[in-house]
């Protein structure tokens, strides 16, 4: 499987109103609950008024358009990582599946990854 490098930084924050991100940006993405407001973006991009975030995460892409009958593609990517104590945010698109790991994190998570048997890009 084929994973992609992405070469932007991303922030990962709460946010109060819907109405401070900027959806016409093309890296966002919002999480809505009962509990709260979240957004990934860049974080050029992040609004200014925030309720918390933490920034300096990057991501790695899974390069296929995975199909919703696909099972362990998270828990395989994941297992990796933890193995190599690496934490990580994930999100899902209709798509496909994205990894957020810490920048300081991002080249051994790589490694960790092609060792595993994983094509990065």
């Amino acid at each position: 499987m084929e994973l992609e490098k992405l070469d932007f930084p991303l922030t990962v924050s709460k946010v109060r109103d819907q109405r401070a991100i900027d959806l016409s940006k093309d890296f966002t993405f919002v999480g809505r609950t009962d509990e709260e407001l979240s957004l990934v973006c860049r974080t050029e991009d992040t609004p200014r008024e925030t309720l918390a975030r933490e920034d300096g995460w990057r991501a790695f892409r899974v390069r296929d358009v995975l199909d919703f009958s696909l099972t362990g593609i998270l828990a395989r990517l994941s297992a990796v990582l933890a193995e190599a104590e690496i934490g990580i945010f994930a999100v899902s698109t209709y798509n496909t599946d994205y990894i957020l790991v810490k920048e300081e994190n991002f080249a051994r998570a790589a490694q960790a990854l092609e060792a595993a048997g994983y094509h990065i890009v």
